[in-house]
């Protein structure tokens, strides 16, 4: 879709105001130079956005020992300015401004979710083979071609859409086709979860050139816990990625899954002070999910595992200069579940449409239909009507924290499970997950009332 003279002339101007502030960021204070980019904002969005979003953005602008004024203060100190003007011209203009308006428009226009982000596997192969890992199974098995994943990207931007993410598999073992696909997407934010191993010198020159490929490298602890699960070594390979990427001056952040088994590494202030001295600007977290037949439930974090998560997550991200996301516990800053094309969706490398990476069900392949006809597909719209799935939005999963969803919205749209190695009944994934919900509830329903209907009880000491 060919741009229109107005929105080119737009991101012309966003991209002069970023030009400005990057180079003015160098000599004065950084309120002075901020505050003009929430101006700019203000004059893209408008109404778009609620006037006390600008307010906050303000507020945190004027006030020099803010958490996120030293976050700011870091990205623009630690990141190629190139980089960072490219990253912030897709990831704000394109896809946080225009992208959203046209995604309002089509979510109008169509009667169905449209995503923010679009999660895609580019191959099952990988080259390790991790402990518990589904992808030494499949092996090289699966993949999505060059001019398949070029399709959806087009008809994402169509929609609206201009964030993907790669997962697998190990995305980089295509990193040709990625970095084809930055070049002529370069309105688009690419990332990827990899596990870092195959990043060189020759890969990181290439994404300073492209500038719109970001990687998330999956940690789950230090050394011993690494090499464990992925292999004797795999750790210092990690650590040499990330000292590449670090010296070329080329974001990347972690990507974190707590189990009953690491959950106190994963919380811990040092691995929070390790990610920073690593180089991440990012951290993702996510829970252990039970899925698949070969799956461990006593791995499974306990309630009060998932509370010390809740509590640590939010503790730090309240000091540390690090921007953070929890898949779980931040349900009520994104209304409940993102998944199901509300902001996101995942397509495997087999082309099934699946509402969630953890949610291997579908209704569709992107072999036999489009983007748009997928998200209109029934089991896409029953997540639209039933989302939020719970008004305790600490208990957002439809499947881990509120068995029985799930079941109800497979069954009625004739989803059927996409594992091709050994495919799960959703009745004996819910059932895993309903001890472990049970024992949520309760917690999630006080931190939930502490929050947010506070009756001045002794549980916090308020």
């Amino acid at each position: 879709m060919a741009k229109s003279f107005a929105h080119i002339a737009e991101r012309k101007a966003f991209e002069m105001t970023l030009d400005s502030i990057i180079k003015k960021s160098q000599t004065q204070d950084l309120s002075e130079v901020m505050l003009p980019l929430v101006d700019k904002v203000e004059k893209i969005m408008g109404d778009d956005w609620e006037a006390s979003s600008y307010e906050m953005l303000r507020s945190l602008a004027k006030n020099p020992d803010s958490k996120w004024t030293h976050y700011t203060q870091r990205i623009l100190r630690e990141v190629d300015p190139h980089i960072l003007k490219t990253f912030l011209l897709n990831a704000g203009f394109e896809a946080g401004f225009m992208g959203y308006k046209t995604s309002l428009k089509m979510k109008k226009k169509y009667g169905c979710n449209i995503p923010w982000i679009i999660l895609m596997d580019p191959t099952t192969a990988c080259n390790l083979h991790c402990t518990g890992c589904w992808a030494a199974e499949y092996g090289n098995k699966l993949n999505l071609s060059l001019d398949e994943l070029d399709s959806v990207i087009c008809q994402g931007k169509e929609l609206g859409t201009y964030m993907y993410i790669y997962s697998g598999g190990e995305p980089l073992v295509r990193k040709d086709d990625i970095i084809r696909l930055c070049e002529k997407h370069d309105d688009c934010v690419f990332l990827a979860f990899t596990n870092a191993t195959l990043i060189d010198e020759a890969f990181a020159d290439e994404m300073l050139r492209v500038k719109n490929f970001v990687p998330a490298i999956s940690v789950e602890g230090f050394e011993e816990d690494t090499d464990f699960r992925r292999g004797e070594g795999t750790f210092g390979k990690v650590m040499r990625a990330m000292e590449i990427l670090r010296r070329k001056k080329l974001p990347f952040g972690v990507s974190c899954c707590y189990t009953s088994k690491n959950v106190e590494t994963i919380g811990s202030e040092k691995y929070f002070d390790d990610m920073i001295a690593w180089g991440a600007k990012f951290a993702w977290f996510f829970t252990y999910m039970p899925v698949g037949v070969d799956a461990v439930p006593e791995l499974l974090a306990t309630a009060e595992q998932r509370k010390f998560m809740f509590e640590r997550i939010r503790a730090f991200r309240k000091t540390k200069p690090l921007f953070t996301m929890d898949f779980w516990n931040d349900g009520e800053y994104v209304d409940g579940c993102i998944a199901g094309g509300r902001r996101y969706l995942h397509i495997n490398a087999n082309g099934d449409f699946e509402p969630c990476a953890f949610i291997h069900y579908s209704d569709s392949n992107l072999r036999e239909k489009t983007l748009l006809e997928a998200l209109q597909s029934p089991l896409f719209m029953a997540y639209r009507a039933n989302q939020p799935f719970n008004r305790n939005l600490l208990r957002p999963c439809p499947v881990l924290d509120n068995p029985g969803r799930l079941t109800q919205m497979v069954e009625s749209s004739g989803a059927k499970s996409t594992d091709l190695m050994h495919p799960e009944d959703v009745r004996a994934l819910s059932d895993k997950c309903v001890p472990v919900a049970k024992r949520w509830a309760p917690v999630a329903d006080e931190l939930w009332r502490c929050s947010h209907d506070c009756g001045g009880c002794s549980g916090c000491g308020k």
